[in-house]
């Protein structure tokens, strides 16, 4: 009976943790996609530091490697970037559940590539969503015509993942992906230039430079949206090149980007000349590339650090390999990548 009642308390244990742990995940949900300030969000950046370093075992281990001491942080500022490498090679999650999907990010054959376990996709739906809508409105105002491969082609991409969920919410019977349809594409583009809807075509951007090629349409009232990557399949373009390029063959003044990736649960958009802004929940800074735990003012070039407060069943808080700097204005724009060699952190911890 002793047995009997040992076990029940402990099952009791573990149950009244998992409560408060949903709870607080809750919470932490609630407090990342409502009203965010300054300070609120310095809060909320605060708790879910502690809260990651708490139960991110590989994030535990890169803050104390650097002997941080997490209650001497006062400010977001302050808080260890995870180098993004690391979802290369360990799971990067806050927790011990089982992931609902796993993310891979994009690269060539024989690429390590990383692996972001998402352990609750509706929380993924959610900033996705409301992420587009605070740049652009209601997702049911557009048709969505994606030159990227489907979900079929590619089932491990965020990217592909988060235009299906516009896809499907635009309610449009016409939505859809159209990498192997070009001629269609082109048809249904002509003819939703004058409808009620504003169309939305966004894709890889050697994707939209074959398209721009083939079938240079007016297109001066569409949101035309790059994503990046030419896959080794396009002589490599600066952004301003590739702009330049389709806005003259769409005839569209502006040519818009989206900024994202697999380690990423949040997006951030640049609706001309590739300045990009966030999303409330999410902060972009610069750091030295010579002295990766300092960070740089404004104008400055440097790597990119991304806090993603959507993030919190993985890591929030990531050093990412590219470069960037942040305007005067507040908006940031990325500038290319880099050695990562600093990224690494490899040598500070031994596995």
């Amino acid at each position: 009976m002793q047995e009997l009642n040992s076990d029940s308390g402990y099952k009791i244990t573990i149950f009244s943790i998992g409560i408060r742990l949903v709870k607080l995940k809750m919470e932490f949900r609630n407090r990342v996609f409502g009203h965010l300030d300054e300070g609120d969000f310095n809060v909320a950046a605060l708790d879910i530091f502690h809260f990651q370093y708490d139960r991110n075992k590989i994030y535990k281990r890169y803050a104390d490697a650097l002997e941080i001491v997490p209650g001497n942080i006062t400010h977001y500022s302050q808080i260890p970037f995870l180098p993004v490498s690391f979802f290369k090679t360990h799971p990067v999650i806050s927790g011990i559940s089982l992931p609902e999907k796993s993310f891979l990010s994009s690269g060539t054959t024989g690429m390590e590539r990383s692996r972001h376990d998402i352990l609750d996709l509706s929380v993924y739906d959610e900033s996705l969503m409301k992420g587009f809508e605070g740049f652009y409105g209601s997702i049911d105002s557009y048709v969505v015509f994606a030159l990227t491969p489907d979900q079929q082609q590619n089932p491990d991409s965020s990217l592909i993942y988060m235009i299906s969920k516009w896809i499907l919410k635009s309610g449009s019977e016409v939505s859809g992906f159209y990498l192997d349809r070009p001629e269609i594409l082109a048809k249904l583009l002509e003819e939703h230039e004058s409808s009620g809807k504003r169309s939305l075509l966004i894709g890889l951007s050697y994707a939209l430079i074959d398209f721009a090629e083939k079938f240079p349409l007016a297109l001066p009232g569409a949101v035309i949206m790059e994503t990046g990557g030419m896959k080794g399949k396009r002589k490599e373009m600066i952004r301003e090149e590739l702009h330049a390029f389709l806005s003259e063959r769409f005839q569209c003044k502006n040519i818009h980007s989206e900024y994202g990736m697999a380690e990423l649960l949040s997006q951030a958009y640049a609706k001309e000349n590739g300045h990009f802004k966030t999303p409330p929940w999410m902060k972009m800074m610069v750091r030295d590339i010579n002295d990766p735990l300092s960070l740089l003012p404004d104008g400055k070039t440097g790597g990119i650090n991304i806090i993603d407060l959507a993030n919190f069943n993985s890591c929030s808080f990531l050093a990412l390999q590219d470069l960037g700097k942040i305007n005067s204005d507040g908006t940031f724009e990325v500038l290319g990548r880099f050695d990562f060699s600093d990224l690494r952190g490899c040598n500070l911890m031994v596995d």
